[in-house]
């Protein structure tokens, strides 16, 4: 199991500190959540505080934006040294185009669903992506619990991604823990995305091992 620790739920205080912790104790990527208050209703953070994982952990980072017109920001996206650029089904009018255009800058392309958005949409596409983000909590806020019916969807998707000979993979967010994490394990998922289970845990690195070991 990839594992994707979410700095959102990082101590802000201490982000470097945190970051290298995680790195150290065998996180795969470092996943960022950037939200804009129009997409989500709420606001994280942007590129500066991107640029600065970078600067102290060399571990791929997995960059979601939560946010509206996110073609605007395929360039800056890269430059901060993303390796995987999540876009929202939703908030793109033009999703191949995009698509193409994070492929274009070098980065691989993710598409993420909402919890409320069927799998069956992304069919003409599939085979063109590197990764799919299931939400499995509205997203907007961390320590939300985790929707139940994301099981479901994906061994839906992975049915999907056989069919259409599609090799992306299947990344969760939201409300993953070990035991979630290990009903999505079962279910097909490849990535798992979590913050405050890792961050907020009083042993991060046992926190982490439960899920890398699914």
């Amino acid at each position: 199991m990839i594992t994707a620790p979410s700095i959102l739920s990082a101590d802000f205080r201490h982000l470097g500190a945190d970051v290298s912790a995680v790195a150290a104790a065998g996180a795969d990527w470092i996943h960022c959540d950037v939200m804009d208050g129009v997409f989500v209703p709420n606001i994280s953070f942007g590129f500066p505080i991107i640029e600065a994982v970078r600067r102290v952990c060399d571990l791929p980072l997995d960059v979601h934006l939560m946010i509206v017109e996110p073609d605007k920001y395929i360039g800056r996206v890269r430059d901060c040294g993303a390796f995987m650029m999540n876009v929202h089904y939703e908030a793109c009018t033009h999703l191949h185009r995009t698509v193409q255009a994070i492929h274009a800058a070098g980065m691989k392309a993710a598409v993420t669903l909402n919890p409320a958005t069927p799998v069956e949409l992304l069919v003409d596409i599939a085979a063109d992506l590197d990764m799919v983000l299931l939400m499995s909590v509205n997203p907007g806020f961390g320590g939300q619990s985790f929707i139940a019916n994301t099981v479901n969807k994906i061994q839906r998707l992975r049915a999907l991604l056989d069919r259409t000979g599609s090799k992306a993979l299947i990344e969760i967010d939201g409300g993953i823990n070990a035991e979630t994490g290990a009903l999505c394990a079962a279910a097909g998922a490849d990535v798992l995305v979590a913050g405050s289970y890792i961050f907020g845990s009083p042993d991060p690195s046992a926190a982490l091992r439960s899920l890398a070991a699914l």
